[in-house]
């Protein structure tokens, strides 16, 4: 028996999510199939973090198990031979039997792309978010900083989240502008059920002028998600990267990050 990691690319747009459904229009269920017609059995894949229907990935990692033995351009060239044309595997590699795709994983990151400009974009539709009245970048980069460190993200969290505790430890807050778009990098060991997008909904309603930037604090003291604003679009989201301990032979000593390639 042996455990292969992938790291694997996605347009969100074409699929409800990554968890594995009846219907079959999962990331997962796409991949679970095209990875079982190389190993000649079916597969289970256990990733490093679910994304939403319309989130997109740089470099989800997943990881399965296989009898067979296969160079690792298999799992790459062969696998996305059966693969539809939104969905890449990156790379593969040959891991530890008690490497978790998940639980060994220190912490993940994702990247909002909003495009900050009157007119909604038509080439970039659908993969980033849009928003069309002048948001204030500094007072938004000033209220990010409140969400640094452990924190209890109620506030934060969709109605149907399943995690056992709202508290996460965020490790970077980051907002910043290149052009008409503006960047929302998060860092953290781990992210609630609709937490970034609901982030960004309070910091784009604090950027238009709406609230201070204490408001953020404010709703972290209230732990209430019935009193944050709405939660943003999916469409800018992306998981872009994981970091796993060093030992386990993977690339970057285990920080496996790729930020969206239409900005950097």
């Amino acid at each position: 028996m042996a455990r292969l990691a992938l790291s694997i690319e996605y347009d969100g747009r074409a699929f409800e999510g990554w968890q594995s459904q009846t219907h079959g229009k999962t990331v997962q269920d796409k991949l679970q199939s095209a990875i079982a017609l190389i190993a000649g059995h079916a597969v289970s894949l256990s990733c490093a973090g679910r994304t939403d229907s319309g989130v997109h990935a740089t470099t989800q990692v997943a990881h399965f198990d296989t009898t067979v033995t296969r160079p690792l351009s298999a799992w790459v060239r062969g696998v996305n031979a059966h693969l539809p044309n939104t969905i890449s595997v990156r790379c593969a590699w040959e891991v530890a039997e008690d490497f978790h795709a998940r639980y060994s994983a220190l912490a993940r990151r994702y990247r909002y792309v909003l495009l900050n400009r009157p007119v909604r974009p038509a080439i970039l539709a659908g993969k980033v978010g849009w928003f069309y009245l002048p948001l204030d970048l500094s007072v938004m980069q000033s209220a990010a900083t409140a969400i640094l460190g452990e924190q209890d993200f109620s506030a934060f969290r969709a109605a149907e989240c399943q995690a056992k505790s709202p508290v996460r430890t965020v490790r970077e807050a980051r907002v910043f502008q290149q052009g008409d778009v503006i960047c929302f990098d998060f860092e953290a060991n781990g992210f609630l059920h609709h937490m970034i997008r609901n982030l960004v909904g309070a910091l784009v309603h604090i950027g238009k002028g709406e609230a201070e930037a204490a408001y953020m604090n404010e709703l972290l003291e209230m732990r209430d998600r019935r009193r944050a604003p709405p939660t943003f679009m999916p469409d800018g989201l992306y998981f872009c990267g994981v970091e796993y301990p060093d030992n386990w032979s993977l690339p970057g000593q285990g920080r496996i990050i790729v930020p969206p390639t239409l900005i950097v």
